[in-house]
């Protein structure tokens, strides 16, 4: 048996190289990434040479490599060994051989897109057969080294290659390719006998070919065999390890591989044995005194193949494993290890096991495809199938009316309950058409698989709907949103289609003169975005509606425009003519692209200062032209300006920005200088401000020139950059102009306004003395002459004005010479004086001079009041607030003459005149009437202006007494009613009561004041009468009382007797007591006395005035209870009984049979007795308590059962 390589020539530089694998062998790599990964045969590995050279072989002792030249170009590589008694089974597998010693021979790349699948794949994937998998990485262990004796373990002996990725474009080597894959294919199938897969038959499940052949495990260099065997229809594995790879433990114990036993094999769990580890051969002389420590296993599997990734599951001192949650007819790795302390032993030979197939997984719901108003065609997909072919597919649905005889019913436990459905289909096909159904009608489905191990659980159930008639044609479709190159449209569903027909909707569009309608959307939304439209142009659009029945008339076509885009930027603003101080005027082209639409307005914006600064812009400009002139500008400044339109589409981006510079004029007028401190004999101190506006350029000098009033030539005094100055050389008590201007670099601007300075002033003389006179009582006019100025004009006269000569106050501050004073009192002394001012200072006061005003009418009443009843001025003992009105007011001033009268105006009637009073009382007026009054004061020069008018009502008649009734009553109290209101108060009525009781002096005494309508009299005495009367009052005043009312209380009757006492006399009789009860008022109190026999009713026993009475004839074993009435005997009504006393229960008498039978009966019924008497029976009241207690105890249970139970 040999390894051949074939090399097929190509006429580039890479070439191909075939590396043949023979099946029980195995070729190993190393990729480009450094991993190494190892090929088991029979395999063809397509390998890449870039040089087309043969790479150097190396083989072990006893083996020769011959290369060997066919017929066709391809070279092939023969290992031959030289020994006679080599047979094919018993060499090594290629592995590892050391480097090789040329570093610069080519190396070859594998072909990844040439690469043949192994013949066995261990992968969980349904579709991993025929990939590369992870499962031939081993990891790469370094070779053996011969030793001088010529010991050798294991010879390794391989290729070492080195991965590169690259593509392969050759024809011949991917037919070469295809071919080999074919061969692999039949070689794998060959064996198996029914592997293959049918057409319609689902994915094989990913587990090994069903007819394998024993296949070798490698680690680290030593192979050994797989024996297959098969007990009682499961398939067991085990792997013997033919050598022992051991890592020295704490105590110096080996801890490495162990013999595997894989049995109980099923669908998804097997059970793991194996055995302890074993001390290696050169480690015998160990220390006794060392116990060993415990060891533990760890157990891993791995499901893509024998090196590939393992996953721990098991770890424990066990000796054997139990794997469970597994998959179905996939192939498994186990590997055992053990673990001592910190130190990890090397895991042991994989042994593989495939676990047994069962029913297929949950297969999905199936979908519909296609259908019409009577049919419906269903699809599903296969499920996995768990190792077994699935060779039916059960469909089964649920009409929406239940079948009476249907042919097949499966009922499935779900839940509590059964859901019946009826098979539909039977049969391995992966799709069904369902006919003769009824339209718009919903049917649901379910799916289960079956194979030779069983059937599935059904999938979920899915609802589908049959199809209706061909739709109405749909309305047009509205615009829901515009834009620029889209349009957004709307459309609503067909009235007369159910909502469950499937309709999809097909929307044209043709764009306005260019194309004819073209679809644009196909689907079953009710709206759509047409997108990539032309802006500001017209499209017309239109809908149709569709089914599977078929597609219903287009709706009546609309139109709708786009919008147009906003326009490009204006072209940049430049100037036209000269840049004047003040403004300037800017042009400016049009936008290249008007964006569909005709530019409406043009903008232009205005900012001053430079772009680095912060730029406030505002709007200069807004109109259709091109052009405008920009003015009321500063000079000397710089301004930026920029331009945007504004079209349909919207607003375009701004312009560049044009920057302008102003050019600077001489400086504005200054203000004029003002005095600075006070002014000398012959110098004055000036001082002023820049000027508001500089010209647009800084002020560099000032000049100041000076002149008389009345001479127009005028003398510079000043020039230079400060701003004060002093003047010197003027003539004391002189007035002098002076005026000032600023200077730039423009030049020197305008003369500010003119400032009088006057040098030297002094203060005014005195005033003389002023003159009066009186224009009326209330006006005095005050005037005076201006004094000597002493160099500086009069600017100021002060006229103070007082009742008290010696304290007046500045009732005036001006130039004028006259004032006239207004608002005096007539009659009335006033001094006043004068004061002249001017700029040096204050003139002295003139001397003061009196003042007197004249007499005059009398003031206007202030205020007027009515007159209080508590006061105890009421004018006339027949006063009644319903009919009079009682005023009264305050004395206005008189003016210097006495007030003779008053004059009393009631609007209507006839004005009252009184005397010089303060107080008055109007008669005769209507009840419950407003009145408007007002007063008006007289004395001998004339009558005084009428006082406000006040507003004043006189209040209602008061009101009648009620009729007063007794509704209850009793031997203590008296229940009194009067009037129809409500019984308990209320704070809004205004009518109230009072209630008078008569005494035995015949005088009445309040008993209630308020506006209740019940009063309940208490702690009166029984079998008296009593007198009441009552009276209503409001705030028009106290009504009349009622008459005389006389109400009787009746008797009392007699309190209640305590419990009696019974004392048993001998068998058949007792003895009842009770206490006795005084007599009442007079009449005598007699007892009845009650008995009951067991539980009968209740029998007179006695009657009478006797507070015992002896029973005789009793039954004996019998109970009987007693109570006691006591009666009022009245001597001119009947007899009033009162409530029965407690219950006293006499008990039945005990017989016992001891020798002293008598002194024990005797002390027994002495004993009955007193506990007869102890017991008492309950009232109605205890019981009732009683009995609410119990239901409230119930009630609260029956809460807690509902809390506990039921809400939660």
């Amino acid at each position: 048996q040999t390894n051949g390589y074939q090399c097929a020539s190509r006429n580039v530089f890479l070439q191909v190289i075939l590396v043949q694998v023979n099946p029980g062998e195995a070729f190993t790599i190393r990729r480009e990434d450094g991993q190494f990964q190892c090929i088991t045969g029979p395999a063809q590995v397509p390998m890449m040479s870039p040089n087309g050279s043969v790479p150097p072989i190396y083989v072990p002792p006893g083996y020769v490599s011959q290369v060997i030249i066919e017929e066709n170009g391809v070279r092939r590589v023969l290992v031959l060994p030289q020994q006679p008694e080599f047979h094919p089974g018993g060499h090594s597998p290629l592995h590892h051989p050391p480097p090789p010693p040329h570093t610069h021979l080519p190396a070859f790349i594998p072909h990844p897109a040439m690469m043949p699948p192994p013949p066995h794949m261990y992968t969980g994937m349904a579709g991993g057969v025929g990939d590369m998998s992870s499962q031939y990485i081993s990891q790469y262990h370094p070779a053996h080294i011969y030793s001088e004796q010529g010991e050798l373990e294991t010879y390794l002996w391989g290729f070492f290659w080195e991965f590169s990725h690259f593509i392969l474009s050759n024809d011949r080597t991917s037919k070469t390719h295809e071919r080999l894959q074919k061969k692999l294919k039949e070689r794998q199938g060959g064996g198996g006998g029914g592997c293959g897969q049918v057409k319609d038959s689902p994915p094989s499940s990913p587990q090994k070919s069903c007819g394998s052949p024993p296949t070798t495990d490698i680690h680290n260099g030593v192979g050994g065999k797989v024996l297959e065997t098969e007990q009682q229809g499961q398939l067991r594995h085990t792997v013997v390890s033919s050598d022992k790879q051991t890592a020295k433990g704490k105590n110096g114990e080996s801890l490495g591989k162990e013999t595997n036993l894989v049995s109980d094999i099923q669908a998804r769990g097997a059970v793991v044995k194996w055995s302890g580890p074993t001390r290696p051969e050169g480690e015998s002389s160990i220390n006794v005194e060392d116990k060993p420590n415990p060891l533990s296993y760890e157990v891993s599997i791995s499901i893509s193949g024998n090196d590939g990734n393992y996953q721990s599951v098991h770890s424990g001192e066990e000796l054997s494993a139990t794997l469970q949650d597994l998959r179905p007819a996939t192939d498994y790795h186990v590997r055992v290890r053990a673990l001592c302390n910190c130190l990890q032993g090397s895991p042991s030979e994989a042994a593989s096991f495939t676990t047994l197939s069962c029913e297929p997984d949950l297969p999905n719901p199936p979908r519909k495809t296609s259908g019409t108003k009577n049919t419906l065609v269903l699809q599903w997909k296969a499920p996995c199938d768990n190792g077994s072919k699935i060779q039916n597919y059960i469909l089964q649905n649920s009409f929406p009316t239940f079948c009476l005889n249907p042919l097949f019913f499966f009922f499935f436990l779900k839940g509590k309950g059964t859901d019946p459905h009826e098979q539909c289909y039977y049969g391995p096909l992966k799709q069904y058409r369902l006919t003769k159904l009824s339209p718009a009608t919903r049917y649901s489905f379910r799916l289960a698989a079956k194979n030779d191990m069983g059937v599935s659980e059904f999938s979920e159930v899915v609802e589908m709907f049959t199809s209706c008639s061909v739709p109405l044609p749909p309305l047009p479709p509205e615009l829901e949103v515009a834009g620029v190159t889209w349009l957004c449209l709307k459309w609503q569903r067909p009235s007369s289609s159910p909502k469950e027909d499937d309709i999809n909707y097909v929307l044209e569009m043709e764009e306005d003169g260019l194309v004819r309608f073209c679809p644009s959307y196909d689907g079953d939304e009710l709206t759509f975005t047409v997108r990539s439209l032309h802006r500001s142009t017209k499209y017309k659009f239109r809908v149709a509606a569709y089914n599977s029945e078929g597609k219903s008339n287009p709706s009546p076509v609309v139109e709708f425009i786009t919008h147009p885009d906003r326009p490009s930027s204006p072209c940049r603003p430049v100037i036209r003519g000269r840049v004047l101080p003040h403004s300037f005027k800017m042009v400016w082209e049009p936008p290249k692209d008007d964006g569909g639409a005709e530019v409406t307005k043009y903008v232009v914006e205005l900012s001053e200062g430079l772009s680095g600064e912060c730029v406030s812009w505002g709007l200069a400009y807004s109109g259709s032209a091109m052009d405008h002139v920009c003015d009321g500008l500063k000079p000397g400044c710089t301004y930026q300006t920029r331009v945007y339109c504004i079209s349909e589409g919207g607003q375009s981006p701004l312009s560049e920005t044009l920057q302008v510079q102003t050019p600077a004029v001489p400086p504005g007028p200054c203000q004029p200088p003002r005095l600075a401190g006070k002014p000398k004999a012959r110098e004055v101190q000036l001082r002023w401000a820049p000027p508001q506006v500089d010209g647009g350029s800084p002020v560099s000098s000032y000049s100041l020139e000076a002149s008389e009033p009345q001479c127009e030539e005028s003398r510079e005094v000043y020039q230079g950059p400060d701003m004060d100055c002093s003047v010197g050389g003027l003539m004391p008590g002189r007035t002098y102009c002076f005026r000032l201007k600023a200077a730039n670099k423009a030049g020197f601007g305008p003369l500010s306004e003119r400032c009088e300075v006057t040098t030297g002033p002094g203060a005014p003389e005195q005033c003389r003395i002023p003159s009066t006179t009186c224009k009326s009582p209330t006006c005095v006019v005050v005037s005076w002459e201006s004094p000597q100025c002493n160099g500086a004009p009069v600017t100021e006269f002060r006229l103070e004005w007082g009742a008290v000569e010696g304290s007046m106050q500045v009732c005036y501050s001006g130039p004028a010479f006259s004032h006239e004073m207004k608002g005096l009192l007539p009659a009335t002394s006033y001094f006043c004086r004068v004061q002249a001012v001017n700029v040096a200072g204050v003139g002295p006061f003139s001397d003061a001079v009196h003042c007197q005003t004249p007499c005059s009418v009398p003031a206007g009443v202030s205020s007027i009041y009515i007159l209080k009843e508590e006061s105890g001025t009421r004018p006339a003992p027949m006063y009644s607030p319903s009919t009079c009105l009682g005023i009264c007011w305050d004395p206005p001033c008189d003016h210097g003459s006495p007030i003779t009268s008053y004059l009393i105006d009631l609007g209507e009637r006839q004005p009252i005149v009184v005397g010089p009073v303060t107080k008055h009382v109007i008669q005769h007026l209507q009840p419950d009437t407003s009145y408007r009054i007002r007063i008006q004061a007289l004395n001998s020069l004339g009558a005084g202006p009428f006082s406000h008018t006040f507003k004043m009502k006189t209040k209602p008649l008061p009101p009648p007494p009620p009729r007063l009734e007794c509704t209850a009553f009793s031997h203590q109290t008296l229940r009194l009613k009067w009037g129809d209101g409500p019984t308990k108060s209320a704070s809004s009525d205004a009518l109230q009561y009072q209630l008078q009781m008569g005494d035995r002096n015949g005088r009445f005494i309040s008993m209630y004041k308020g506006p209740c309508h019940i009063h309940k009299v208490q702690r009166l005495n029984e079998s008296t009468s009593y007198t009441f009367r009552i009276q209503a009052f409001n705030e028009a005043g106290e009504g009349p009382f009622s008459s005389v009312y006389t109400f009787t209380t009746p008797r009392s009757p007699p309190a209640p007797v305590k419990a009696p006492k019974v004392e048993r006399l001998d068998d058949n009789s007792c003895e009842v007591t009770w206490e006795a009860l005084p007599p009442m008022k007079g009449d005598p109190v007699i007892y009845t006395l009650q008995s009951m026999m067991g539980n009968s009713e209740f029998k007179q026993a006695y009657k009478g005035s006797s507070t015992s009475f002896h029973i005789h004839n009793l039954q004996p074993n019998s109970d009987y209870r007693f109570r006691v009435c006591a009666i009022r005997q009245c001597q001119d009504a009947p007899e009033l009984s009162g409530p029965y006393s407690p219950t006293v229960t006499l008990s039945p008498q005990r017989v016992d049979a001891t020798p002293g039978g008598a002194s024990a009966a005797a002390l027994a019924s002495r004993t009955g007795a007193e506990s007869s008497r102890s017991r008492q029976s309950l009232t109605d009241e205890q019981c009732a308590f009683l009995l609410l207690m119990v239901f409230a105890v119930i009630a609260i249970l029956i809460a807690f059962v509902i809390q506990y139970f039921v809400i939660k």
